[in-house]
């Protein structure tokens, strides 16, 4: 514990050591004053009499009369007393401006610097002010404040994970105690009912594991992505191949739509087929018996969509723009009864966005269905 604190103080030593970068600035400026007035007096004292001497003997003044010697003698002394109120006033101003906006370098510095302190300390939603001291300083403090907003972004997400992922596994798992010490107790017995109810948890646990890791993996990037030429069509007919028995369990109609001129997709045929599973089965969990999805595929401009649409329970506005954040659930209680963990559109999302593609949501309202489209972009020789 002692080893942390040593560093920290270290560095504020260090911090504190030295002038700061006000006095710096002004010193370096009246360093520049000094060395610009005493090159302008050098310069002056070696030119500047031997010139006047050249006019003087041009007027036809002999070089050993009194006349040009006092003449020499006052311009001598009329340069040193010029250059000298010259510089003085130079140096003068100089140092008040200087003075000026080092202050107001120095001020922006130390509330970057208050700022970056605070956020090392976890107080991630301090912001820096605009500096106005020129595009070079307001990029830096534009950079800080969008590091401390994606900071806090994460902050605030990691904090909700962690609830999220503890609210998931308690009910999953006060049930299965519930359950044991029953068993223990003699209240229950190990029949069909409780060992199917027991394996149900089980499945429920270890579905929300795979879930979250294949969450983890999908937002990892393109680490795990290997793109290939895929023809679409191929990869939704498997997909709706692989999905056919449950919606043929649940009496919900499944169909698909693609030309026969849809170019082919550069992308992971693996996970262009794993995000047509989650779409497919959020579909199916949000489409009564009776119901109708369909899956079709186009292709606009430069650019390839593939839509899952559904005549289901559909979504409300306000809950459009969170669709695929994590555990985010439009009606958490019947979800769970779905069996959704909340994982699904956002597993979606990120092997979409790993493959440069887009996926959105759109609805007309509760009880009006909804439509997932993906958009990828096509490359130039494709078409």
């Amino acid at each position: 514990m002692k080893a942390p604190h040593s560093a920290r103080s270290l560095t504020s030593r260090r911090v504190s050591g030295g002038p700061g970068i006000g006095l710096r600035l002004l010193l370096a400026q009246s360093m520049v004053v000094v060395a610009g007035g005493a090159t302008s007096w050098l310069v002056a004292g070696l030119v500047g009499p031997s010139l006047f001497r050249e006019h003087l003997e041009r007027t036809g003044l002999p070089d050993t009369s009194n006349e040009q010697f006092h003449a020499e003698q006052a311009y001598r002394s009329a340069t040193a007393i010029s250059l000298a109120v010259a510089i003085g006033a130079a140096v003068l101003v100089v140092l008040v401006v200087t003075w000026y906006f080092s202050r107001r370098v120095q001020h922006s510095v130390t509330e970057v610097s208050s700022a970056a302190t605070a956020v090392a300390d976890g107080r991630y939603g301090i912001r820096v002010s605009p500096p106005h001291l020129g595009e070079d300083f307001s990029a830096l403090a534009h950079a800080f404040n969008r590091m401390a907003a994606r900071l806090e972004s994460a902050e605030s997400t990691r904090r909700q994970l962690l609830a999220d992922l503890a609210h998931e596994i308690r009910t999953p798992v006060s049930v299965l105690e519930a359950y044991m010490e029953a068993v223990e107790d003699g209240i229950e017995t190990l029949d069909a009912d409780t060992m199917t109810m027991l394996r149900a948890q089980i499945h429920r646990l270890a579905r929300f594991s795979d879930d979250v890791s294949a969450l983890s993996h999908a937002e990892g990037g393109l680490k795990s992505i290997e793109p290939a030429w895929v023809a679409p069509e191929a990869v939704i007919s498997t997909a709706i191949t692989a999905a056919a028995d449950r919606y043929a369990a649940k009496e919900v109609a499944l169909t698909s739509h693609v030309p026969a001129n849809v170019p082919r997709l550069w992308a992971d045929p693996v996970r262009l087929g794993q995000v047509l599973g989650n779409l497919l089965d959020n579909a199916l969990r949000h489409t009564a018996r009776g119901g109708r999805v369909s899956v079709t595929a186009q292709q606009k401009h430069h650019e390839l969509t593939i839509a899952v649409t559904d005549n289901g329970d559909g979504i409300s506005a306000e809950h459009l723009p969170y669709l695929f954040e994590r555990f985010y659930r439009v009606d958490a209680a019947r979800d769970r009864e779905h069996g959704g963990a909340g994982i699904g559109l956002a597993i979606a999302k990120a092997l979409v966005e790993a493959q440069q593609g887009h996926i959105t949501a759109s609805s007309q309202g509760r009880g009006l269905g909804s439509t997932f489209t993906i958009t990828f972009p096509l490359h130039p020789d494709q078409g």
